[in-house]
Order: C-alpha cells, then structure tokens, then sequence
C-alpha cells in the first residue's frame, strides 16, 4: 500500500479540485495555453531543485514509497505527477473562489 501513497495523495488532489472545472464551469483546462504558461516556469525551477538535490545526495526518494517509474536525473514519475497536477489544482481552486465571489479581487485587473 505504501507504494500508492503518492498516487493517492495525487488522485485526492484531482478528486477535490478538478470537479469545479466542470460544476462552477472555471474553465482553467479550456485555457491550456495560458495555464501552461503559468506553471511551467516553476514546475521547472522545482525539478531542477529536486534533481540538483538528489544528484549531490541532500534527499532521496524512497523507493518503497513509489511506483518504480523513474525519469530523468533519477526524479520518479509521481514527482513530475505533482508538478502538474497540484498546481493545476490550486489554480482551479482559485478560479472556483472567484466564480463564486464575483467581486472578489486577485490582482489580473482594474479593481486594486
């Protein structure tokens, strides 16, 4: 069971976040464009942290705690799972706030 935790924390993520791309109609995954343009640049600067890390031994991901898909610079597919789908998440979550409290300010307009 350990060997799922990682995947199952990610499917809790996409299970209480992605419902409100279609209930509150977000529309973040219909914006693909713009939202690959917001989480790339971060999703590489973390895996290139993570694998400057684990390259010079300052953490390691416990293999019994993963699937055994390892991609490049020994980084496991679940931490590249993570990169796209938490942030995806967050920003659905975001979007979902603001569909419901229309006059809510985020800071992408003329109302600061």
């Amino acid at each position: 069971m350990t060997k799922w935790g990682y995947v199952a924390m990610l499917a809790f993520t996409v299970v209480g976040s992605f419902w409100l791309e279609i209930a509150l109609k977000v529309g973040v995954l219909r914006r693909i464009k713009r939202l690959t343009l917001s989480l790339l640049p971060v999703a590489l600067i973390f895996l290139t942290w993570d694998a400057y890390a684990v390259a010079h031994k300052h953490w390691r991901f416990d293999k019994n705690q993963m699937l055994g898909f390892v991609g490049s610079f020994q980084i496991p597919l679940e931490e590249y799972l993570f990169f796209i789908i938490v942030p995806i998440a967050c920003v659905m979550t975001l979007e979902g706030v603001r569909r419901v409290k229309k006059h809510w300010p985020v800071g992408d307009g003329d109302e600061l």
